[in-house]
């Protein structure tokens, strides 16, 4: 059997000069591609007696540009492909339809998975470009229609989108006749090719845009009926060629019938078959084959005059519209009265719901059996009705069910307002166009209106008598309250606040004093009223003379609200001698007045905002509000029509104009309908519109003399007019928004960079985070692009949950005038079990689909960045972006320049050496946080800019800024400090921070909560004590780290010693430093200029990290350093010299494999006199050959294994001018620090305390800060962190250690009955502050160690050391690549587990399992750690253990870390 695809495939290469298809995949391509490569590659000639050409297309690469490329050569050309990627291709569709164009798209329809039906969504989004759509239903329809569109195309000269459902793919009882070469020549021939041969080469410009053979719903398309009889000459040919009759709309069952089931596509099958079950059923069935262009006349022809009712089924499982695109066509040709004289019948709307083999049909014949019944619902699911059909807006109609149209505005004027809305003209019963004849007209509400403005301000004039009077006995708690409610009377919330409390207060007063009783009499006036005027399109027939001029020009905050119901279709029927005046544009030309023209059935929340804005608005109000009906039997069908007609057409343009914005210093005016740029512009162009009148009407000039003012201010028409100038000089591009959701700032470089190509080529456009966004006006946007990250197990990013929390859940936004595109970010690999593919890109699929079934015209499909991808997000970015510019058409205007991206070396460049703009901002008290690019530069100064994200969404609720603040890293060389620095750093703790201490992973002082106000005071009182921040943080040489430990012996003295020479020799010299944070004046200008020996003004390319280690102890990690220095003794004991390492580094990113720790190489020996040249060397290379383009791949490590250890050595040596000596021999046995109490090489005591994790702070029953800053007070020790966040107090005399003991009891410092798990376990900070982290460590790794010490103790480990670190991100501040159990954090509550790190930090460990939450973490381990027990060998270390039973594989070198 044949399939339709097949058949399609074939008459496409036999009847085109070009085909194409279109493929997602090429490694896997469709039944259609396959059989056209095949007769490709055979060298089959086409009915033109030549090989056709043939190309497969990428879906990702805009493949419908190829074919408008081949078509403007003249090819005569055709292409398959899925019918998804018709969205994307609506504007390349609206140019062929425009353009003489033969080509023929073969549309593959994706079937709906709950019925197995095709799913037209796609179909019918593309309605409207003004291609002919024709369908076909398999097997041998497919391949008769499939010739049949090459003939329509041919001879009409329009584009032909066939489509046919990939759901019947194969027919088993229709024998698919082929079609010879002979017949199909002939049918082309016949079809009249010559002829289009000939026009399609007479300079018609296929660039040009919209033809509108598609139409619109509700209105008979321009040569609809042209081309449905010229459809009917191509049917009756092919009839003559094959037998076979096929008709533009095809009946079955009874023609007499009076239900009728009108249907397209696949479903008609099952319809026919259900009908044939229950002959006995008056009930005909109608199938459109020929569906666009939509012809009223071919339709009602077919059907019955005597039919009472419809009901039209649709296979579209996305409705974006409250009607669906048939349901609307039928219902609107039944309203042709021209074409259907008889009665209307009743239409229903029904769909397919969820079906299955076993009951689709029984549904069917259900369905069809219900319409008999008179209480037929209008509302139709055919089967279950599936989740997603539950919570669309469908609608079914009676043509003559009449909706409540007049108090639509009036409901949402109580729905904005309240209790304090009041309708000044308001009757018993308002009908709008038929109001009362005096109540009901401008000048009496107006009137009433001035009386209760009047009342109002004498409550201010009494209230602000008393406020001011000596003489009045006023508690204090009522003259603040009526001072408040004078200072906020206008305002709607304050003044009800104030008022309602000097009421309160007033209850016991205002018996006592006559002004207090006035004040209190007239209590009613303390609430500001929402004063409104309503009124109809009469009002709008004599401004001059009629009471709107009188409400324009009083300057008092009265609204009015005048509907116009006049509809679209009858508006040239008007009596001439009684036109409307448009008072939008004379009020918006007298000045002060705030206009805006709304349409409630084009958008809803465009509405809402007009009248509040109206209402906040301090004078006069006009809201122009449409309502468009003949009579009030009308149906909201016709409404909706009507509105669109005229919204569409330009005839009611949406906009709204507050003049109170150009105070502020913005536009005043806002357009919310494109069309009225144009209408604007003609008033521009011309005299204002009543000065034109009275020179086109010369008999009404006396009228409108008499009742206009002299004194309109011309000054105000000059400023109308500058306004309108700026909005239309602003608007050479189509308006964009760009919205993105972002946690590490990826997803919104890349809408700032959207923002930037926007701007390039001549777009509006604006950016700013998805929360930021004001949801209500998501409506009134034409373009929105939005570009999400993935947080978690596909979250949103915190800066996107409350929009997406918005916009899925609502059911009143209607985007039907509104496109976009979506481009997310994610990691297809993040979460690596199959029912997990589920979260990959999740947020940016979700807000895409999201968009779409709110009636978002999809520009282009959604971009999906994968991390896995060879460039990262990136590759597809690149691919994605070109096609959104084509998508907005703005690729072709001109040579655009995109702006370079800026690297991070621009910015050091730019900063003038670490300047940048930082003192500027300390002094902006505006805000809390530095410009971005200055907290970059803050970094090389020890200083990072973070935000409590515990502490995000709270303030987010609040309209807060983030809750920002600074983390502060101090130097400590080696990690030793004095008591009276201890001292120092306490004290700033809690003067500055946040009251604790961190003891960092690099022996360094971390503060947390330093805000910004405290920061240069901060930085000053650290210097004060000696210490300093300057590269703490960085693209520089950081803290240098050492065993901290100095007196145990004369080589641990001279390794610190020369631990701070290094660190000396290494740091940057900038002044900027001392400048920013230290001095009181700043040289102004460039005065001084700095200059970097080592670093220059780009300095490193990234960080770079130094460690000195002291074999047998590697408590430093050497390995996971750039450069490492292990010092060698000689036979006495004393230094001899250092074996160098080089190329460590612990950074990666999940899932990258590009990116990856490792562990330094053996370089060389130097002696104690060449080390400083040597590190000095080996920077200097690093800084030269480093990668400064891409920052992952930026470490000493990529450049060595990216060039090899052999060439490093050598550029080395040529700096240095000598040969490096070979490495020497080390013996590492631990990378833990030794608890307790030690003693030196001068006889002096040192002791080692265990501090969780690093963070010195007074819990309950744990003073440990207050207890360290009282034995610093005795000054009787050194003060040193060591390199697992610890603390070893030093260098205590024999004399006094009984103190040093004691106090260490006192305050409970003493205790090391710690297991060794727990003592040898550390983290990094992670959450709140750390921006980078994707899950708890520090809070959360003791509550882990906990429950892992359970399972040691259950099994029998007893207190046998294993490493154990945790990180918040893969980023590896704790080094937990090295570690034999490292937990590094991916989302909220789930870690990827390592296994298989050296005890002593010389092997990197292996990824065992990811993702894994608590509860499985445990029960992975437990296992594991019997074994341990029961099979280790003496003396085995746990890493060893599970690499020699092989639960993970040794990893020998960072780059098969991922192997």
């Amino acid at each position: 059997m044949v399939s339709a695809e097949v058949a399609a495939a074939r008459i496409a290469y036999a009847a085109s000069k070009v085909t194409y298809t279109v493929e997602r995949n090429a490694k896997s391509v469709s039944s259609y591609t396959s059989e056209i490569t095949e007769l490709y590659q055979r060298k089959k000639k086409n009915v033109f007696d030549e090989i056709t050409e043939f190309e497969i297309l990428s879906s990702k690469n805009d493949p419908f540009a190829k074919v408008l490329s081949s078509v403007a050569k003249g090819s005569l050309v055709s292409i398959i492909t899925p019918a998804k990627y018709l969205l994307s291709a609506i504007p390349h569709l609206y140019k062929l339809a425009n353009g003489k164009s033969a080509v023929v798209i073969h549309a593959v329809v994706e079937r709906n998975s709950a019925n197995d039906l095709g799913d037209y969504t796609h179909i019918m989004a593309v309605r409207q470009t003004g291609c002919a759509l024709i369908t076909s239903n398999g097997g041998q329809d497919s391949a008769d229609t499939a010739l049949i569109a090459h003939g329509l195309a041919i001879r009409s000269g329009i584009p032909v989108v066939h489509f046919f459902d990939a759901a019947t793919l194969r027919v088993s009882d229709d024998k698919v006749e082929s079609f010879s070469k002979e017949v199909i020549a002939k049918f082309v021939e016949e079809a009249g090719i010559d002829k289009y041969r000939a026009d399609s080469n007479d300079g018609q410009n296929v660039e040009l845009y919209l033809k509108t053979i598609g139409g619109t719903n509700g209105q008979e398309q321009p040569n609809a009926t042209d081309f449905s009889e010229l459809a009917e000459q191509i049917f009756t040919q092919f009839k003559e060629r094959t037998g076979r009759l096929h008709k533009r709309v095809e009946c079955s069952g009874n023609k007499n019938a009076e239900t009728i089931i009108v249907s397209l596509g696949s479903g008609v099958r099952l319809l026919r078959q259900a009908l044939k079950h229950q002959p006995e059923l008056k009930i005909a069935l109608f199938n459109i084959k020929l569906y666009r262009p939509w012809s009223d006349k071919t339709f009602l022809t077919e059907i019955p005059r005597n039919t009472k009712k419809v009901a039209v089924v649709e296979q579209v499982s996305k409705r974006t519209t409250k009607w669906s695109p048939l349901y609307l066509d039928v219902v609107s040709a039944f309203e042709n009265q021209d074409l259907w004289k008889h009665s209307i019948p009743t239409v229903i709307s029904a769909q397919y719901g969820s079906l299955d083999a076993h009951t689709s049909v029984n549904s069917i014949e259900n369905f069809i059996g219900s319409l008999s019944s008179a209480t037929a619902s209008k509302v139709v699911t055919i089967g279950k009705e599936t989740s997603e059909l539950s919570t669309q807006a469908t609608n079914g109609h009676s043509i003559h069910s009449p909706p409540a149209l007049e108090l639509a505005y009036l409901k949402m004027l109580e729905e904005v307002f309240g209790s304090r809305l009041y309708i000044a003209n308001a009757m018993t019963q308002l009908t709008v166009g038929h109001l009362g004849e005096v109540k009901s007209t401008p000048e009496f509400g107006f009137g009433v209106l001035l009386s209760r403005l009047q009342r109002r301000a004498e409550l201010f004039d009494l209230v602000s008598r008393a406020v001011k009077s000596t003489s009045i006995p006023m508690p204090e708690p009522l003259h603040v309250a009526l001072t408040q409610w004078l200072t906020h009377k206008n305002n709607a919330n304050l003044a009800k606040k104030h008022g309602d409390a000097s009421i309160e207060l007033l209850l016991s007063l205002y018996k006592k004093n006559a002004l207090l009783g006035d004040i209190y009499n007239r209590r009613d006036q303390f609430v500001k009223p929402a004063n409104w005027l309503v009124g109809s399109d009469a009002w709008s027939y004599d401004i001059g003379n009629s009471g709107v001029h009188h409400v324009i020009s009083s300057g008092k905050n009265i609204n009015m609200l005048i509907i116009d119901s006049q509809p679209y279709t009858s508006r040239t029927a008007a009596d001439p001698e009684k036109r409307k005046k448009d008072i939008g544009l004379y009020a918006m030309n007298y000045g002060n007045v705030y206009v805006a023209s709304v349409a409630v059935y084009s958008s809803y929340t465009q509405v809402l905002h007009a009248l509040m804005e109206a209402e906040d608005f301090d004078g006069p109000s006009i809201v122009l509000a449409y309502l468009p009906y003949h009579d009030e039997n009308d149906s909201s069908i016709t409404v909706l029509k009507e509105t669109k007609l005229a919204v569409d057409t330009g005839y009611w343009p949406l906009y709204r104009w507050n003049p109170a914005l150009e105070a502020q210093g913005k536009e005043p005016f806002t357009l919310d309908s494109e069309r009225i740029k144009q209408e604007l512009k003609s008033f521009l162009d011309r005299e204002n519109y009543l000065t034109q009148l009275v020179k086109s009407r010369p008999e009404l000039a006396a009228t409108l003399a008499s009742s206009l003012e002299s004194d309109v201010a011309n000054r105000q028409r000059t400023l109308a007019k500058s306004a309108y100038d700026k909005l239309l000089g602003g608007l050479t591009g189509p308006p964009l928004v760009i919205l993105y959701g972002s946690d590490n700032g990826n997803a919104e470089g890349l809408a700032r960079r959207l923002q930037k190509g926007a701007k390039a080529r001549g777009v509006n456009a604006r950016c700013m985070a998805m929360d930021d966004y004001p949801i209500e006006e998501l409506s009134t946007e034409k373009n929105v692009v939005v570009v999400t990250s993935t947080a978690g197990q596909g979250e949103f990013p915190q800066n996107a949950r409350e929009f997406w929390k918005h916009i899925s859940s609502t059911t009143d936004i209607s985007l039907g005038e509104t496109s976009y595109a979506v481009f997310a970010l994610g990691d297809s690999h993040y979460w690596p079990r199959a029912e997990d593919a589920i979260y990959y890109n999740k947020p940016g699929k979700d807000v895409d689909n999201r968009l779409e079934l709110l009636g978002g015209n999809r520009l282009v499909p959604v971009g999906l960045g994968d991390d896995q991808d060879p460039d990262g997000y990136e590759t597809a970015f690149q691919a994605w972006e070109p096609e959104l510019w084509k998508a907005l058409g703005v690729e072709l205007l001109g040579t655009v320049v995109e702006e370079p991206k800026k690297s991070d070396d621009d910015l050091k460049i730019k900063s003038n050496y670490l300047r940048g703009t930082i003192l500027e901002g300390l002094e902006d008290t505006s805000t809390g946080a530095l410009a971005e690019q200055d907290t970059k530069l803050t970094k090389f100064h020890g200083i990072y800019q973070q935000d409590d994200r515990d502490l995000r969404d709270e303030r987010k609720a609040q309209g807060l800024e983030k809750a920002y603040m600074f983390m502060v890293r101090v130097r400590v060389p080696g990690g030793v400090s004095t008591p009276e620095q201890w001292l120092a750093m306490d004290e700033i703790a809690d003067k500055h921070a946040n009251g604790t201490l961190k003891i960092t992973t690099r022996q360094a002082y971390q503060l947390h909560g330093v805000i910004k106000r405290n920061l240069r005071n901060t930085i000053r009182d650290i210097n004060k004590c000696l210490l300093d921040t300057l590269a703490a943080c960085g693209d520089v040489n950081r803290n240098v780290m050492c065993n901290p430990n100095p007196q145990l012996s004369q080589l641990h003295a001279e390794v610190n010693d020369f631990a701070r020479k290094i660190s000396d020799h290494l740091s940057p010299r900038t002044t900027a430093y001392h400048e920013i944070w230290l001095e009181d004046k700043v040289v102004a200008g460039n005065a001084v200029q700095d200059y970097e020996p080592l670093y220059g003004p780009t300095y490193l390319p990234r960080k770079f990290k130094i460690a000195i280690a002291v074999p047998p102890s590697n408590d430093v990690d050497v390995f996971a350093h750039d450069l490492g220095y292990i010092a060698i003794a000689d036979k006495n004991g004393k230094l001899a010299g250092y074996t160098v390492t080089v190329g460590g580094g612990m950074g990666m990113t999940h899932n990258n494999k590009k990116t990856y720790p490792r562990l330094a190489e053996p370089l060389c020996f130097c002696t104690p006199e060449q080390a400083i040249d040597v590190g000095e060397k080996v920077m200097l290379v690093q800084r030269d050959f480093g990668d400064r383009i891409n920052r992952k791949h930026a470490r000493l490590k990529y450049t060595i294994d990216d060039r090899s250890l052999e060439w490093f050595r050598e550029e080395v040596e040529n700096r240095l001018g000598y040969k490096l000596q070979p490495p020497r021999e080390f013996i590492f046995d631990s990378n833990a620090d030794r608890y307790g109490w030690t003693k030196g090489a001068n006889d002096n005591w040192n002791f080692c305390m265990y501090i969780e994790n690093g963070r010195v702070r007074d819990e309950p029953g744990a003073p440990c800060k207050t207890g360290l800053r009282e034995i610093a007070k005795v000054h009787k020790c050194d003060f040193r962190l060591t390199p697992n966040q610890h603390l070893v107090l030093g260098n205590i005399s024999p004399v006094a250690k009984p103190q040093i003991e004691g106090l260490l009891k006192e305050y409970k410092l003493d205790n090391l009955q710690y297991t060794g798990i727990r003592l040898n376990s550390m983290s990094c900070v992670a959450l709140p502050t750390c921006g980078l982290a994707m899950a708890e460590a520090e809070r959360y790794l003791p509550t882990l160690v906990e429950k892992i010490e359970s399972i040691v103790e259950d099994v029998g480990l007893g207190k046998d050391a294993i490493t154990i670190r945790m990180t918040g991100c893969p980023n590896g501040c704790a080094r937990p690549y090295v570690a034999e159990i490292a937990f590094v954090g991916k989302a909220p509550g789930t870690y990827n587990v390592y296994l298989g790190g050296g005890h002593h930090g010389q092997r990197l460990n292996k990824l065992y399992k990811e993702s894994l939450k608590e509860s499985e973490i445990l029960k992975e381990l437990k296992p594991i750690l019997t074994r341990y027990v029961k099979e280790r060998e003496d003396g085995e270390k746990f890493g060893d253990f599970v690499i020699r039973i092989g639960v993970v594989k040794a990893t020998t070198a960072g780059k098969n870390f991922h192997a």
